[in-house]
């Protein structure tokens, strides 16, 4: 079977990656792209490397242009895909790149992002560690699925691994991420000219602003063993799951190199503590954990759906210390998207998806 995809948002970053991916997809026909203030120009004015589908015009974006397809995705800026994915019943399977979908908490929703509260989906992060087993189980045959923020589900499949097995401490967390300017989207920002990115690196949302924070805490306390009614993460904070994170804007492109720290458990070994990681990502194919003394470059992972995690016991600190690369288009947002879509779909989870990163 061949399924029919319309894609909003295509002339953004997060739809042009989408569209990359899909673009190799053997069981997807792209039909439809669609646009904002860039309706009615051909696709490839704004996706020049996107060659295979030069033939395709952006439309405009509306309800009914979305409509009528097998699948939809929406890369559209945060708090605009709940007035497309109400008006979407009818459309069997729906994937929101967005935030708007992610959050099970209206407190943290108004918090961080304001506006209208829509209901959460089923969260596209197959690999993370959820009550005793991984978030793809709740992902087979999924209707509606909530794309990850890429600082989120870095940090979270990070530390998960730690907080399931009970060997490091949540309650105080620290993280650092190196973060490329693509992820802030294709808008005109003054901060990120080249001329303001390049030869400097800039922190932002600096103090605990940071909109990916609730979302790290709902799935680090979907991760404890003592949970799984699945609200999980509408009380983290309360549950002991505190985070310090810190992005810094650093000149790459893309990509997202996140340090993070939790104290160790008590009475936890280093035995154990590695073993935890290993017990959660020993058997998957696009989070892969490094050899002892091994830690990841944001250039091993450029253009792939790869996670590339380096785990270190600071005994002096008494901290573990993780450092993941993530290359934050692919396996940050469409990557993570469309391995989702193929779980939901009974498809081989990696199709259309590679391990192997761009070098040099």
């Amino acid at each position: 079977m061949t399924y029919s995809v319309a894609v909003s948002g295509a002339s953004g970053y997060a739809g042009g990656e989408i569209l990359r991916i899909l673009a190799a997809h053997p069981d997807v026909e792209i039909r439809t792209v669609t646009a904002h203030s860039n309706a009615g120009q051909p696709l490839i004015q704004h996706q020049p490397h996107l060659r295979s589908l030069a033939h395709l015009t952006l439309s405009e974006t509306t309800p009914d242009v979305l409509a009528g397809h097998d699948i939809v995705f929406l890369a559209l800026p945060h708090g605009q895909s709940g007035q497309y994915t109400d008006a979407l019943g009818d459309t069997p399977l729906v994937i929101d790149a967005g935030a708007d979908h992610r959050l099970e908490s209206v407190a943290d929703w108004d918090s961080f992002y304001g506006g209208d509260f829509h209901d959460p989906w089923v969260y596209g992060v197959p690999e993370l560690p959820v009550a005793g087993s991984k978030q793809r189980d709740r992902l087979v045959g999924a209707t509606r699925i909530a794309a990850p923020g890429c600082n989120a589900s870095t940090v979270s499949l990070s530390l998960a691994p730690g907080v399931a097995a009970g060997v490091i401490d949540p309650s105080d967390i620290v993280t650092v991420l190196a973060v490329g300017p693509s992820g802030a989207g294709k808008s005109l920002k003054t901060n990120l000219l080249a001329s303001e990115v390049l030869g400097t690196a800039n922190p932002y949302a600096v103090g605990g602003t940071h909109r990916h924070i609730p979302e790290i805490r709902q799935a680090l306390a979907a991760a404890r063993p003592s949970t799984g009614s699945g609200t999980e993460g509408t009380d983290a904070a309360d549950q002991g799951i505190r985070i310090s994170f810190t992005p810094v804007l650093v000149p790459m492109s893309r990509g997202i190199l996140a340090t993070s720290t939790a104290p160790i458990a008590p009475g936890a070994t280093d035995a154990e503590i590695r073993a935890a990681w290993e017990a959660a990502y020993g058997d998957e194919t696009f989070v892969q954990l490094l050899p002892e003394g091994q830690f990841p470059r944001t250039a091993d992972v450029l253009g792939a759906n790869t996670a590339l995690l380096g785990l270190a016991i600071d005994r002096a600190a008494n901290r573990v210390v993780v450092v993941t690369a993530v290359d934050n288009l692919v396996k940050g947002t469409a990557g993570a998207a469309v391995q989702s879509l193929n779980i939901a779909l009974g498809l081989a989870e990696g199709t259309a998806l590679t391990v192997n990163g761009v070098a040099p």
